[in-house]
C-alpha cells in the first residue's frame, strides 16, 4: 500500500492547494528502487514490510536455461520510477498528464484537473485546435504545483482492433515523454490514460503503459529524472504493484521470475505491439534454378519478423541496406557537404553544409515542427509583427507580409521564430500565394544568414517552393540584392528567382492593392525620403505622403 500524505504535513514547495491538500514533493513519493531497503514497523497495520510487497511468488521456478532477459535489471532506470496512490494534481513535478478527448474540453478531462488548475486552463486548451488520438499537446499548469500540463487522447477499445488500440495507447505515453524532453522538463506524473468510457481493460492497458515507459527510459534515461505512475483506485494500485516487477525488476531473482510471467508479446523496441499479419514471409520462387549454394533451412529470427521458411536470396538481401550503414553514409555525406561550403561560412553566409533532404525527410521534418508549433504558445513572436497575414494580391492569391525592420535578431529566439513561421505559413502554402517583404530601414538591423534561410526552406518543404508565386521586395538595397543573388546560387534557384524588386510603394500597389495591405507608418516615411518630394499625394488612410507615379 501507499502511505498517504496528511494534509497538515509540511511539504516541500508548499502551500496547501485550494482543495485543502498540501503540495507533495517527489521526496514524499515512494520510489520503486527503495522497495527492498525501506521498511515500516510491524505494528503499523496500514503497511506491510516494505513499500511494495513482492508480487512474484517465492516458489516460482527460476529461469536457468540461459534465456536472455527482455527487461534486465537496471538500477539507474529503477531509481527514476515512482508509485503514487492519490491525486496527481497535488504533485510538485515538472509536468502532469491529462487524459482527455479530441476536443480537449473540460467535461472529458481527467477528474479534478480543471478545478485544481483554474478556468484559464480551459481557455488555453480551446486555442489549440484539439488533439488527435495517440498524440499529445502541452499547456501551462496555472494553479497547479506542476509547471506544465501535457494533454493526450487515449484510444477507444474494441476486441476486433486490439492491436491498433494497444499501439495508439503506447503512442500516448511516448508522445507525453517526448514532449517532456522537448520542453526541457525532467519529471512527469502519469495517471491511467485509459478511461471507462472508452472500454479499455485495465490490466492490458497497464502492461502497455509500463513497458512503453521502460523502453523509452532505456533510450532517454539521461534526460528524465522521474516518472510517477499515479493511481486513484485500489484496483489500479494492485495491478501496478503486480506488474511493475515484470518490467522494472530490482534484482536477479525478480528478473528470473519475470521472464516466466511476462506476456509472450512485449512489443518492439518502443513497446508497440508487433502485428503478425504484417510480417514478411518470403519463399524461393518455384521452378527457378538455384545458381547460389542453398543455405541451411533452419528458421532465422529477423528483427520485427517471424520465422522465415527459408533464407532470403543473398542477391535480394544485398539490396537492403543496414540502418546503421545508411546513417553512416548520411553522416559522411553531411561531412563532405560541410567541407565543400566552408567558403560560404567564411563569407558570412552561415552553415550551408547540410545535404539536401528527400521528399519524405522534408515531410517528416515539417510535420514535427508543425506539431510542436501547435502545442506551444508563440504569442510573443506574433506581437513582434515580423510576419503577418495580408489580404490578397491583384489575382486573388493570399499574401503574407514580412517586415524586415522588425526582425530584431538580438531579441529573437530563432528556433521559436521558425516554429511560428511554420504555423503561420501552413494554411497558405497549400495553394498559390505571394509574399510582400518591406526592406524599408531594415539595413539598420542584423538579418539572418543564408544558413537560417536554407533551414527554414527545408522545414517548409516542397509545397512552399511549388506554390509560391512571387516575393515582392520593397525598397531593396545593394546588399540585399547581393544576398538574394547568393540565395539563388547556394540555396534555391527556383524560389529566389521569383523575387520582384519594387522601388516605390505605388509600384507595389500594381501587384497588391493598397487596401489589401497593413503597412507600418515608417514604410511610408521611408518611401518619401528615398524617392524625393516631387509630385506628392496624401494617403487618405494614414495621412502620410508618397510620390506620384
Amino acid at each position: 500500500m501507499y502511505r498517504p500524505v496528511a494534509t497538515a504535513a509540511t511539504t516541500r514547495g508548499g502551500v496547501p492547494t485550494d482543495g485543502g491538500d498540501s503540495v507533495v514533493g517527489l521526496d514524499q513519493v515512494p520510489r520503486w528502487s527503495d522497495a527492498e531497503v525501506r521498511t515500516y514497523d510491524n505494528d503499523d497495520p496500514s503497511f506491510g514490510n516494505s513499500y511494495f510487497h513482492d508480487p512474484l511468488t517465492s516458489g516460482a521456478e527460476s529461469s536457468s536455461n540461459g534465456t536472455v532477459s527482455r527487461f534486465p535489471v537496471d538500477h539507474e532506470i529503477n531509481s527514476k520510477i515512482y508509485l503514487w496512490r492519490g491525486n496527481p494534481w497535488n504533485l510538485e513535478v515538472d509536468a502532469v498528464v491529462n487524459s482527455t478527448n479530441e476536443n480537449m474540453d473540460e467535461a472529458h478531462s481527467s477528474p479534478g484537473l480543471h478545478a485544481a488548475a483554474g478556468p484559464v486552463l480551459a481557455e488555453e486548451c480551446a486555442t489549440l485546435g484539439g488533439c488527435r488520438t495517440g498524440m499529445a499537446k502541452v499547456t501551462n499548469a496555472y494553479d497547479l504545483p506542476a509547471r506544465k500540463v501535457i494533454h493526450t487522447v487515449g484510444p477507444k477499445y474494441a476486441v476486433k482492433y486490439h492491436t491498433a488500440a494497444e499501439n495508439a495507447l503506447s503512442h500516448c505515453y511516448r508522445s507525453c515523454l517526448e514532449l517532456l524532453i522537448e520542453n526541457g522538463l525532467q519529471s512527469i506524473a502519469v495517471g491511467c490514460i485509459y478511461t471507462e468510457a472508452k472500454n479499455y481493460p485495465r490490466e492490458p492497458a497497464a502492461h502497455v503503459a509500463i513497458r512503453t515507459v521502460r523502453r523509452f527510459l532505456e533510450k532517454q534515461k539521461d534526460k528524465i529524472k522521474a516518472v510517477v505512475f499515479c493511481t486513484t483506485t485500489s484496483s489500479d494500485t494492485e495491478i501496478y504493484k503486480r506488474l511493475l516487477p515484470l518490467y522494472f525488476p530490482r534484482d536477479k531473482h525478480e528478473d528470473e521470475v519475470a521472464s516466466l510471467k511476462l506476456p509472450a508479446d512485449v512489443g518492439d523496441e518502443n513497446g508497440e505491439t508487433i502485428i503478425d499479419e504484417r510480417k514478411i514471409r518470403i519463399k524461393p520462387l518455384p521452378n527457378v534454378k538455384q545458381t547460389i549454394p542453398k543455405p541451411s533451412q533452419e528458421p532465422v529470427d529477423l528483427p520485427n519478423s517471424s520465422y522465415l521458411d527459408s533464407y532470403l536470396d543473398p542477391a535480394f538481401m544485398s539490396l537492403i541496406k543496414d540502418p546503421d550503414q545508411r546513417r553512416k553514409e548520411q553522416w559522411e555525406k553531411t561531412a563532405k557537404a560541410q567541407d565543400g561550403w566552408n567558403c560560404a561560412k567564411m563569407l558570412g553566409f552561415g552553415d550551408l553544409g547540410t545535404p539536401p533532404l528527400t521528399a519524405a525527410e522534408e515531410y517528416s521534418l515539417h510535420s514535427r515542427y508543425l506539431a510542436k508549433a501547435n502545442s506551444i504558445n508563440l504569442s510573443e513572436i506574433a506581437e513582434m509583427k515580423i510576419v503577418y497575414r495580408g489580404g490578397v494580391d491583384s489575382e486573388g492569391r493570399p499574401v503574407m507580409v514580412v517586415v524586415g525592420a522588425h526582425f530584431l535578431l538580438r531579441c529573437l529566439d530563432l528556433e521559436r521564430f521558425m516554429l511560428y513561421i511554420v504555423k503561420e505559413f501552413e494554411p497558405l502554402i497549400q495553394k498559390p500565394y505571394s509574399i510582400v517583404y518591406f526592406h524599408s530601414a531594415a539595413s539598420l538591423q542584423m538579418q539572418p544568414d543564408l544558413g537560417f534561410i536554407r533551414r527554414l526552406q527545408q522545414i517548409l518543404g516542397r509545397k512552399h517552393q511549388r506554390n509560391l508565386h512571387a516575393i515582392y521586395v520593397l525598397h531593396p538595397t545593394f546588399g540585399l540584392k547581393a544576398a538574394i543573388f547568393a540565395l539563388q546560387l547556394f540555396v534555391d534557384p527556383v524560389v529566389w528567382k521569383k523575387v520582384v524588386y519594387v522601388d516605390r510603394l505605388l509600384q507595389l500597389f500594381r501587384y497588391v492593392p493598397r487596401e489589401q495591405l497593413t503597412i507600418p507608418d515608417f514604410v511610408f516615411q521611408h518611401d518619401l525620403e528615398v524617392n524625393g518630394g516631387k509630385g506628392l499625394i496624401v494617403d487618405p488612410r494614414t495621412k502620410y505622403v508618397y510620390q506620384r507615379p
